[in-house]
């Protein structure tokens, strides 16, 4: 982030991630509605569009578009509070061909939130555990440890979902 934002007056740093975050959410939305309105219809065979394609059809987006479902347009707002599940959510809400206008005013409020939670308490927690595992050499250790463990775990859960669904 540019340094005139991030030392700058509180108002610009929250106007400038409410534009971020906004932006995110919109083109992750129209990337889903893209999908579900081009691709369903002719999938393709290869490319970029075939990778995409692909993408909608995980179980993580399945199971997105069922929470959708399930729990309504009030998820899309609460999923701002989340990480990683926010991405599926506006995703799941394109795939679903939500009327644009519904999915902005319900992800605006979501926003909102997550462009002060970033601004106020967000940066500043992810900047205080930067500085706390970069001041030592045990530290950067601890950091690399808990990467690569972080990786193996998912890395072992996935092979072993895969042995479930091929068992």
């Amino acid at each position: 982030m540019p340094e005139s934002i991030s030392s700058g007056p509180f108002i610009w740093l929250y106007l400038f991630l409410l534009v971020v975050v906004f932006t995110r959410a919109q083109a992750t939305y129209w990337l889903g509605y893209y999908i579900a309105s081009r691709l369903m219809k002719n999938v393709p065979e290869e490319g970029w569009r075939r990778t995409f394609y692909d993408w909608s059809q995980k179980d993580a987006v399945t199971n997105g578009i069922a929470t959708l479902h399930r729990r309504g347009w009030i998820i899309i707002p609460l999923s701002f509070l989340t990480v990683g599940f926010q991405t599926i959510i506006q995703l799941s809400a394109g795939l679903t061909r939500m009327v644009p206008i519904n999915y902005t005013a319900a992800m605006f409020p979501g926003c909102l939130v997550w462009a002060l939670i970033y601004s106020t308490i967000g940066f500043s927690m992810w900047n205080a555990l930067i500085a706390a595992f970069a001041g030592s050499p045990a530290g950067i250790a601890t950091l690399i440890i808990l990467i690569v463990a972080i990786a193996l775990w998912v890395k072992f859960r996935k092979k072993a979902q895969e042995k479930l669904i091929n068992d």
